[in-house]
């Protein structure tokens, strides 16, 4: 069993946290998604409206799916995340950090940005 702190816990959960956002939404990662996602965007009055169609069949399908799903890919984000930090510990823990502190700005910028528009 891996033994992990407080600490460790806190950064794993942003560090998670953050990889699936980048892996399912972000723009910059669009190009991972786009052999197996179609994004449809539909105006629905007078505001932009995202739909996500599944390309393929098969594997493709479930690759696609699999990357349109925040639960689903969380999960494997959180193995790959714990996998680097048990087999190769100095490039997961820094990647681990990383994420974690982006993810925590994240997650800043987000109740700020609600607080400024109320």
């Amino acid at each position: 069993m891996i033994h992990l702190t407080w600490y460790s816990l806190v950064l794993l959960i942003l560090a998670s946290f953050r990889l699936t956002r980048l892996v399912v939404h972000d723009k910059i990662t669009a190009f991972i998604r786009r052999p197996f996602i179609e994004e449809i965007i539909i105006e629905e009055k007078g505001v932009p409206v995202t739909y996500l169609k599944i390309k393929g069949k098969g594997l493709r399908k479930f690759i696609g799916e699999l990357l349109s799903c925040t639960w689903c890919s969380g999960i494997w984000c959180t193995v790959f995340l714990i996998g680097s930090v048990v087999y190769f510990p100095t490039i997961g823990e820094f990647l681990v950090l990383l994420l974690a502190i982006a993810g925590g700005a994240g997650v800043i910028e987000t109740i700020v940005s609600k607080l400024i528009d109320s």
